[in-house]
């Protein structure tokens, strides 16, 4: 049975980090066990794949693996499901350090008794856990991992100009913006990344820019913040495509309208070069989104390879691993930020784990639209006010599908789960 609220913060008031979730779940240890593991992929723009964990007494978990691109992530996730059955679902620990162990993987070869062959797998079923976990104890996801130390998460959109050197463009964009129901006050875009079309003879695996094309990014950038105002942030994307030179240039080409990161200038890997731009950079540098488990963060972290840390929970091992990152993270006073590309299930996600993170900046969203993609969830309406989702208090993550919308957006040769 769920344990009371008084249970709960009889055993919060004296535990530290995650040993109230130990002290919680070991009144409950052994008594569920996994039933079922089930995927539904959406299709709308993008891939989604959402993972349910039945447990025996009828709860169930559900969040979002990796979608696009999301080659393989489905199967991975059941060809882990005859190992899942049969377990604890309160081991969450136990389950993702040691998933797959004893079992086979696609290729027929053996795993290595880890989740780092099954990353994007491992996430999904992570969360997917955290959020069955938090009904079996009905408690919030949030509190689980630590308490809440806000009761809202910011988001931020990818709202851009169509054209950033036309100042008429920038501020139609600006108009727009403002105007936008969900509230957004935070907007990361990026500006071309090859040379115009008509110059036939263009390098496209150059990683430098031209003076012309460094002025231009400084004038773009320019002609939005004077468009925006300053009640409102920019964030500076790229992706991964420039040289350290080229990565200083564009950090002093934008730090004058103080954004809030420079995004992924330099490759995915940790080098030395990332640690030189932060040190040449006024601008903070922030990636992550590519990086999986503490060690994928570790030399970042250590190095101070970057300002601020921006994993995606589907990439980098879900709740519990991403948790532990921040907490490395914060030992050299650097925040987070999560990338998100997932659907309304994952941005929810988000939000929550987010709660939970003592420094936190802002998580992305490709929601808050008012299309079909913020119906997915059964909802008290818009769930995106003023640019930020609420750290809510229901058990686990806080969500159920809208099984008519779901239904509506399958993709080609899925079913709803029931």
């Amino acid at each position: 049975m769920p344990i009371s609220r008084r249970q709960f913060l009889a055993a919060a008031a004296t535990a530290p980090f995650l040993s109230r979730f130990h002290t919680l779940s070991a009144q409950q240890k052994g008594r569920h066990k996994i039933k079922d593991v089930q995927t539904m992929t959406l299709q709308g723009g993008r891939t989604y794949v959402l993972v349910k964990i039945t447990a025996d007494n009828g709860m169930y978990g559900i969040a979002e693996a990796y979608g696009s691109p999301g080659f393989g992530v489905k199967e991975q996730i059941h060809s882990l499901k005859p190992w899942l059955i049969g377990k604890d679902p309160l081991e969450i620990d136990v389950l993702y350090t040691t998933l797959g162990q004893g079992s086979s993987n696609l290729s027929g070869s053996r795993t290595d008794g880890s989740a780092h062959t099954f990353m994007r797998a491992a996430s999904g079923i992570d969360m997917a856990l955290w959020d069955l976990a938090g009904k079996i104890l009905n408690q919030p996801s949030s509190k689980l991992l630590g308490g809440q130390f806000r009761k809202r998460t910011r988001v931020y959109d990818h709202a851009a100009p169509r054209n950033m050197l036309d100042k008429a463009s920038c501020r139609e964009w600006a108009d727009k913006v403002k105007a936008d129901p969900a509230g957004f006050t935070c907007h990361k875009f990026g500006f071309p990344h090859t040379r115009p079309a008509e110059d036939s003879a263009r390098d496209l695996a150059n990683r430098v820019l031209t003076t012309r094309e460094l002025i231009n990014i400084q004038k773009g950038f320019e002609n939005c913040r004077e468009a925006i105002g300053w009640e409102h942030d920019i964030m500076v994307h790229c992706h991964w495509e420039y040289d350290l030179r080229t990565g200083i240039q564009i950090a002093q080409a934008v730090e004058g309208i103080k954004p809030v990161w420079l995004e992924d200038p330099l490759g995915v890997e940790y080098t030395t070069s990332w640690t030189r731009l932060c040190e040449s950079s006024k601008v903070p540098i922030c990636t992550g989104e590519n990086t999986a488990r503490r060690q994928g963060f570790k030399d970042f972290i250590i190095y101070q390879g970057c300002d601020i840390l921006h994993p995606d929970l589907r990439n980098s091992g879900g709740f519990l691993e991403t948790k532990r990152i921040a907490d490395f993270a914060e030992v050299y006073n650097l925040p987070m930020a999560t990338h998100n590309t997932g659907s309304q299930v994952n941005t929810y996600a988000n939000a929550q784990w987010a709660g939970s993170i003592r420094d936190f900046l802002a998580c992305e969203t490709v929601t808050g639209k008012g299309d079909w993609m913020d119906k997915l969830l059964l909802l008290d309406g818009p769930y995106i006010k003023g640019g930020y989702i609420e750290v809510h208090d229901r058990p686990g993550l806080g969500i159920e599908l809208n099984p008519d919308v779901a239904k509506a957006h399958l993709a080609a040769g899925e079913t709803w789960w029931g």
